[in-house]
Parts: C-alpha cells; sequence; structure tokens
C-alpha cells in the first residue's frame, strides 16, 4: 500500500476467548485470510468493538499481528479515543511499527462540541506524537458517535496539516456527506473512502480511493473484485452481488451477524462472543440470516481459506 490508502479495508472483527479475553491467534488467522483475499485491515475500528478493548489489549494485539508477519504497511488501525493522552499513546506506537495511517475517531463522549474544539483535539493528538511518518484518516461516523466532522473542519485541518491528515471514513451512510467531500478536497491529495460496500462503485466513480467496510470480514473476495473491475462492463453486476450480501446482514446487529457467520462458516462456536453491553443473536435471528444468505447465494468462509 502507498503514502495514501487506496483500496478495500475490513475493520477486523475482535475474536474473544469465553472469558472475553482477546484471542490472537484467531485474529492473526482472520487477518491472514482477509489479506490473501486481496483486502487489507483496519484493526480496532467500530465493527472490532474497539470501544470495549482497553489501549493495552489495543497495544498487545496489533504487536501479535506484526509478530506474525502481516504488513503494518496494510493496516489502518483505529487509534481515535475520548482522552489525547491515550490517542496519542496508541497513534504514537502505530506510527512507531510501521502501519500505513491510522484511522481516528473524534473525541465523542461530549456532545454538541463546535468545529474549534474539535480542531483543537486533532492538532493537539498530531503535534503530540510529532513525528513526520504520521498519516491520518478522520472517521465520520455521526450515526454512532453523535459527534461529527464537518467539509469546513475537514479543510481546516487539511490546509494547516497537508502531510499529516490525507483521508476519510465516511460512515454517515448519506451519499450527499460523501459527494460534498469529495468535491470540497478534490485536487488535494485527500483520500475520501465511504464507510460501506454499498457505496463502493459510486464512490469509484466520482473519485473515492476505495471503502473501509465492515462486510470484508465475510466477503472480501466480491467486495475485491469489484474495486478491481470497476471500470469493466461487469461491474454493476458484481456490484448489485455484493449489495445482496449486505442487504441481508443489514437486516441484523451488524457485529453480531458477522461474527454469526463466521461461527458458522468456521465451525468455531466462540467467534459468537461479543464483549457486552453486545450480545449475539438468539438461534431464530440466526436461522432466518444464514437462510437468508443461502437465498442469495452467499458461501460462508471456510478455515480451509486460511
Amino acid at each position: 500500500m502507498n503514502d495514501r490508502a487506496w483500496g478495500v479495508f475490513a475493520p477486523v472483527l475482535t475474536p474473544f476467548r469465553r472469558d472475553l479475553s482477546p484471542d490472537p491467534e484467531r485474529l492473526v488467522r482472520l487477518c491472514r485470510w482477509i489479506l490473501g483475499q486481496g483486502a487489507n485491515l483496519v484493526p480496532f475500528g467500530t465493527t472490532s468493538e474497539a470501544n470495549s478493548l482497553g489501549a493495552d489489549e489495543r497495544v498487545s494485539l496489533l504487536e501479535r499481528l506484526v509478530a506474525a508477519g502481516l504488513d503494518p504497511a496494510r493496516m489502518l488501525p483505529g487509534t481515535g479515543c475520548c482522552s489525547i493522552t491515550e490517542t496519542v499513546a496508541l497513534t504514537a506506537h502505530a506510527v512507531k511499527i510501521g502501519c500505513a495511517g491510522v484511522l481516528m475517531l473524534p473525541p465523542f463522549y461530549y456532545k454538541d462540541v463546535n468545529d474549534e474544539g474539535l480542531y483543537r483535539h486533532y492538532a493537539k493528538v498530531i503535534e503530540g506524537v510529532g513525528d513526520p511518518r504520521l498519516r491520518l484518516y478522520l472517521y465520520h461516523i455521526p450515526p454512532i458517535a453523535q459527534v461529527g466532522i464537518s467539509v469546513g473542519l475537514i479543510q481546516r485541518l487539511l490546509r494547516d496539516y497537508p502531510q499529516t491528515v490525507v483521508g476519510l471514513k465516511d460512515s454517515s451512510g448519506d451519499w450527499s456527506n460523501t459527494q460534498a467531500v469529495l468535491d470540497a478536497t478534490r485536487g488535494a491529495d485527500f483520500r475520501v473512502l465511504p464507510g460501506s460496500e454499498a457505496f463502493l462503485l459510486r464512490g469509484l466513480r466520482a473519485g473515492a480511493a476505495g471503502c473501509i467496510t465492515a462486510g470484508a470480514n465475510v466477503n472480501p473476495g466480491p467486495i475485491q473484485a469489484v474495486l478491481e473491475r470497476w471500470q469493466t462492463p461487469e461491474a454493476d453486476a458484481l456490484q448489485a452481488g455484493i449489495d445482496k450480501v449486505r442487504g441481508v446482514i443489514s437486516n441484523y446487529p451488524l457485529m453480531a451477524a458477522l461474527k454469526e457467520i463466521l461461527a458458522e462458516g468456521r465451525k468455531d462456536p466462540e467467534w459468537r462472543t461479543l464483549r457486552p453491553p453486545l450480545v449475539e443473536l438468539t438461534r431464530e435471528q440466526a436461522k432466518a440470516l444464514l437462510e437468508a444468505l443461502d437465498a442469495v447465494g452467499f458461501r460462508l468462509a471456510d478455515d480451509r481459506e486460511h
């Protein structure tokens, strides 16, 4: 991956043991499989249950991935916390071990904060890390964080830190917002990545750099195929195929549904484990999910594909 991220990225599910401790071996296996399908990694994204992990757990798991031989240049770990000190520490660690960049939530606990406050937060983090190698991707996810990243804030950060603030994941679910960011940053070296494969083909045609999507945990190959063949006659059909799968999954709590798919596909029931307050699907939900996926021709991930 080059100095600016481009491609399909999976915010990687975090496997937990029954005692709720993270399982690094199963995480390595999943990441290796995703990379083998052509996609890249976002450890500690929303789908990773990142905000249910302590900073020490994130550091340890990231180091285990790199120690297992996975290329940090294909990783954009999530490092955004409410605390500036934790965000600086996690970001500096990711830079130190060679990650391509970081994906950074805004500080999300206090609501109704203005752009000035958010600008000061990001500026303090950038200056606190103090490393010219830092490549920062802003994370806009107002449906969950309830603290958004405005076009004006993006433009100000891009003006003041043009070599550091290099992209945005847009998980607003609102194409008009994605288009506004694309329009406002056109001509700058700034990568916009929609937060769902549902916007992948439309985004590529409008100038987006790919996507960061939860669906790449279970369906990375077909999503990657859209990226690779988006300028070919079959692009719309390929997009329709991944839309069907995402449409089924979106009818259920996302992280629980994805973990159910892995648990069933890999015959590994511990994949169903989530950290509270999140809970697994009910038996009825799980049955309906798997039947609906089968009906659209989805083939479950298999351990033999590692």
